[in-house]
């Protein structure tokens, strides 16, 4: 079996294509899987409390649950539009958090985790990085492959607290946050409190997928410190590596910037499908480009990828005299080499001009492996 995790996202708005290019990359790694007859577990969570998402709900005057709930619904809507294959196990943390507490108490056992005051509240409890690499597999810096500077720099940029007093290393992560005024928090075996961000997915991986899975997949921002740090968490609490490969899509950019809701330049799949575009372009738009490669979405690039669609789907509507056969072996053969799509398109493409011999088994073939369905109604 196949175990694959992915980490979902933080709903606290829509899902703009570069969500969308990172879950078709795994999309299509579940596709190539199931092909070539392998069962495939796939498990992703839902961070549906964290700081983002609690900054939103106060500034647009919306409860966070129903916030939540709502990019949530809208997430999944988009996913299912666009063809994904949803998850076997689709986890929000607000479902597990006595399980987190109860791993983070696990910790504080086993020595790799510490308590620190706070000023306004309990013990905030943090992870001892020192500590985890006397005591466990992992190593600093074995999944990011990052230099000291540069962990610093991404751990302040991406949600971590280098400058908290009382930390024994400035990049040791927050575990629990204890109760503070006016923020969420739930009762558990270490006081009122929430969890941190990292530790929520190495429980909800460690659960549904157990140690030693196929792949945590995610998008490149992601390398350092979530991966980093869920992977040095789950080590820690089972004595084994937590996954064999760690996968990581490219970033979107639009109008030179990487999307990003601070900038207002989202391109947002929901917003695209309202415009009447065809989901199935939206998915060849992404598909155009390597999951790993870095690009920039351009007005141009859903034209385009709807009139290659629409040729596509006349291909399947008529007979020629290329080899259905040959096309499929040779998307497999694509596909193979590190999942690489653009290639596969290419292959499609030529099929489309030359027309097969039997149309159907090229519309299952695009089907089963780029999950576009080139059917007439």
């Amino acid at each position: 079996m196949a175990r694959l995790y992915v980490c979902g996202v933080t709903p606290y708005d829509a899902t703009h294509l570069g969500h969308a290019n990172t879950y078709l990359a795994f999309d299509t790694l579940q596709r190539v899987w199931r092909d070539a007859g392998y069962r495939v577990h796939y498990a992703q969570n839902i961070t549906d409390i964290d700081d983002p998402l609690l900054e939103r709900a106060e500034a647009t005057g919306v409860d966070w649950r129903t916030l939540a709930d709502e990019q949530i619904e809208l997430f999944r809507a988009d996913m299912a539009s666009l063809g994904v294959i949803p998850p076997d196990d689709y986890v929000a943390v607000t479902e597990v958090i006595d399980s987190i507490a109860r791993a983070v108490a696990a910790l504080l056992e086993n020595g790799t985790a510490y308590r620190v005051p706070s000023d306004d509240a309990g013990d905030d409890v943090y992870f001892d990085i020192a500590a985890a690499e006397r005591l466990s597999p992992w190593r600093l810096g074995e999944e990011s492959n990052l230099d000291r500077p540069t962990m610093l720099r991404f751990f302040a940029e991406r949600g971590g607290d280098p400058d908290r007093p009382g930390k024994r290393d400035a990049l040791d992560p927050l575990l629990w946050r204890a109760a503070r005024e006016g923020e969420p928090s739930w009762p558990s075996v270490l006081g009122a409190g929430r969890p941190g961000w990292h530790i929520e997915c190495s429980v909800i991986a460690l659960q549904q997928l157990g140690s030693g899975f196929t792949v945590q997949g995610g998008g490149s921002d992601l390398v350092f410190p979530h991966h980093e740090m869920s992977a040095a968490h789950a080590a820690a609490l089972s004595g084994a590596p937590l996954a064999r490969v760690y996968s990581h899509a490219g970033m979107v950019a639009y109008q030179g910037e990487k999307m990003s809701k601070s900038l207002g330049n989202l391109v947002l799949v929901s917003r695209l499908r309202a415009d009447g575009a065809d989901p199935a372009a939206i998915r060849l738009g992404l598909l155009a480009h390597h999951y790993r490669e870095d690009w920039e979405w351009t007005d141009d690039a859903l034209p385009a990828a709807d009139a290659r669609l629409r040729k596509w789907r006349a291909a399947a509507a008529r007979r020629g005299d290329g080899s259905a056969d040959r096309v499929l072996a040779e998307l497999r053969e694509a596909l193979a080499h590190d999942l690489d799509t653009p290639r596969a398109l290419a292959i499609v493409d030529a099929a489309a001009e030359r027309g097969v011999d039997d149309p159907a088994l090229l519309a299952d073939a695009v089907q089963a492996l780029l999950g576009v369905d080139i059917r007439e109604g």
